[in-house]
């Protein structure tokens, strides 16, 4: 059974770090990429960043690029995202999520073939 257990977030104050982890079992981790998506109250799921199953490659939404880095250790079966220089729009639930590494699009959530049950993040003005 594949879990992945999303850990980390809390509340912070505007300009403040958060480090979210995601420790992934029941898959072989090094076969899929890993990607954390958001969603805030009453909006739509959003894509934040996304590492390949090399860790070599990453990508970022244009709205977290320079204040957020994604990476993992394929050692522990773990991505983490650091986010810096946080903002209140920044308020929502953090989801990791995991695609088989012959996908592209990692931007679109419907690539994705697991989800964990997403962490929250609460930014203070």
């Amino acid at each position: 059974q594949v879990q992945l257990v999303e850990s980390g977030g809390g509340l912070v104050q505007a300009g403040g770090s958060l480090r979210l982890s995601c420790a992934a079992s029941g898959l072989t981790f090094n076969n899929y990429h890993m990607g954390w998506f958001r969603q805030a109250p009453g909006k739509e799921r959003e894509f934040v960043a996304a590492v390949s199953w090399t860790g070599v490659t990453t990508y970022y939404a244009d709205s977290v690029k320079g204040r957020f880095t994604i990476s993992r250790d394929n050692a522990k079966n773990t991505v983490y995202l650091q986010m810096n220089s946080l903002k209140p729009e920044d308020t929502a639930v953090y989801y990791c999520a995991a695609a088989s590494r012959l996908s592209g699009n990692l931007n679109r959530a419907y690539v994705y073939d697991y989800w964990g049950q997403g962490t929250q993040v609460t930014v203070s003005s």
